[in-house]
C-alpha cells in the first residue's frame, strides 16, 4: 500500500480547507445528532438538496427526545422527496434505541454507534471523529475516489477486496489529531476537486502525494463499474374520486414506500393495448408531459384491471397526463388517469381507504403523489 506522508498531506490539506470550506449548517455544530440527522441525510443526496431538509427537521425534531416521540407519518412527510425512505424509519427507530438503551446519550465509540439501526461503518466514523474527534476512518462515496487515487489503485471499488484496501488505508492515514477536522477536509476534497469526471488536479492542494496524478492515470482510476441495464416499467396512476374524497393506499412494510401513502397504481405490461413503445419513444427523459386521449379499448382494459385490483367499479373520467421518472435502476413511465365511481363504496381491501382532500395534503405521499395531487389541486 503506498501512502503519501501523513503529516505534509495533513498539512496540505487542512490548509486548503480552512480557505475552501463551505459553510453547511451542520458544520457549525458539534452536537452528535445535528451531524447524525445530516450524515444520514446525505447518504444518495447532494448537499444543496439536503440543505432546507436538514432545516426543516431540526426545527420540526431539535434533539433525540423529540424524534424518538415522534409519529413515523410525521417524520416521513418531513422526509418527502428526499428518497429511499427506510432511512427516515431508521432514524427514529434509532432515537428511540438511543433513549432506551443510552438513557438519551448518544454513544461515543464507533461500535456502540454501529449497533443504532441505519448507522454503519462510514456514518459511526463520521459522528465520532465530527462530534468527539476520535480518530475513526470514513470511507464513503468522495472519500473512496480520492483514496483510490492517492494510492494508484485501479480496481472496481465496490468488490470486498476494494473496500477492505479503502479502510485499511483510511485507518493508515486518518491523524490522531484533528481528526474530525481532517475527515470533513479529504470529503471536501473528494467532493470538490477530486471529482469522478475531470477532477481539478492543477488546483489539488494534496496533488503531489497522488499517485494517479504522478503517471497521468487520474481519468481512469478508479474503474467505474459496468453499469446495470435500467428495468422499464409501466404503470397506469388513477386518481379515483367521488364527493371529495380520493381513494388511497398506504405501502406496507417491506414495500419500496413503506409507510408512505399513494393514489391507485396499476402495472401495465407489454402486451397490454396501451401504447407503451410511443409513450417509451416519446419521454425518455424524466418530467410531465401531456397524453392525448385513450382509445375506447384502452379505457375498458385500464378499468377492468382497476375493478380487479380494488374491488370497485370504476370509470376512467379524464386524462391527465404522464410522467416520467427514474427510481433508482427502475425507469417508470406513468399515464395519470382519473376515474370516479357511482357510490362511495367501501373497498373489500384493507390495502385502500378514502380520505378527503385536505387529509391528503398532510400525509407523506411519493414525490409523483404529491405532483397529482397538485394538478387535482388547481383544476379545483
Amino acid at each position: 500500500m503506498i501512502l503519501p506522508d501523513k503529516a505534509a498531506f495533513k498539512r496540505s490539506l487542512l490548509a486548503w480547507y480552512s480557505k475552501h470550506a463551505r459553510p453547511l449548517p451542520w458544520r457549525a455544530s458539534h452536537d452528535p445528532y445535528c451531524i447524525w440527522i445530516s450524515e444520514i441525510m446525505l447518504q444518495q443526496t447532494t448537499v444543496a438538496a439536503v440543505i432546507p431538509y436538514f432545516e426543516r427537521f431540526l426545527t420540526k425534531f431539535p434533539d433525540v427526545a423529540s424524534l424518538a416521540a415522534s409519529d413515523e407519518q410525521d417524520v416521513l412527510r418531513l422526509w418527502e422527496g428526499l428518497g429511499y425512505y427506510s432511512r427516515a424509519r431508521n432514524l427514529r427507530k434509532a432515537a428511540q434505541a438511543i433513549m432506551t438503551q443510552h438513557e438519551g446519550d448518544f454513544p461515543q465509540n464507533v461500535d456502540a454507534l454501529q449497533s443504532l439501526p441505519g448507522i454503519g461503518r462510514y456514518t459511526a466514523g463520521a459522528i465520532a471523529s465530527f462530534a468527539f474527534n476520535l480518530s475513526a476512518p470514513i470511507v464513503e462515496a468522495n472519500t473512496q475516489r480520492l483514496y483510490a487515487r492517492l494510492a494508484g489503485y485501479e480496481h472496481d471499488l465496490k468488490s470486498s477486496a476494494s473496500q477492505k484496501f479503502l479502510w485499511q488505508f483510511a485507518e493508515a492515514i486518518v491523524p490522531t489529531k484533528d481528526a474530525g477536522l481532517f475527515n470533513q477536509a479529504v470529503m471536501e476534497l473528494g467532493s470538490r476537486i477530486c471529482r469522478p469526471v475531470e477532477p481539478s488536479c492543477e488546483t489539488c492542494p494534496v496533488s503531489k502525494h497522488c499517485e494517479a496524478f504522478k503517471q497521468g492515470r487520474q481519468a481512469s482510476i478508479p474503474v467505474l463499474p459496468a453499469r446495470q441495464k435500467a428495468t422499464e416499467i409501466a404503470q397506469a396512476y388513477v386518481v379515483i374520486e367521488h364527493n371529495g374524497n380520493a381513494l388511497m393506499q398506504q405501502y406496507a412494510p417491506g414495500q419500496r414506500w413503506a409507510g408512505l401513502w399513494d393514489f391507485v397504481r396499476i402495472d401495465l405490461h407489454e402486451e397490454s393495448s396501451l401504447r407503451l413503445k410511443s409513450i417509451k419513444t416519446a419521454t425518455r427523459r424524466p418530467g410531465l408531459f401531456p397524453l392525448e386521449p385513450l382509445t375506447e379499448a384502452e379505457i375498458a382494459s385500464i378499468e377492468a384491471q382497476l375493478q380487479e385490483q380494488t374491488g370497485l367499479p370504476c370509470r376512467l373520467s379524464k386524462t391527465l397526463a404522464i410522467s416520467r421518472q427514474s427510481v433508482t435502476r427502475y425507469r417508470i413511465t406513468l399515464v395519470c388517469l382519473e376515474a370516479s365511481i357511482d357510490s362511495r363504496k367501501q373497498p373489500p381491501s384493507d390495502q385502500y381507504t378514502w380520505k378527503t382532500w385536505d387529509q391528503i395534503t398532510h400525509l407523506p405521499l411519493s414525490v409523483m403523489g404529491r405532483e397529482l395531487l397538485t394538478i387535482c389541486q388547481a383544476r379545483s
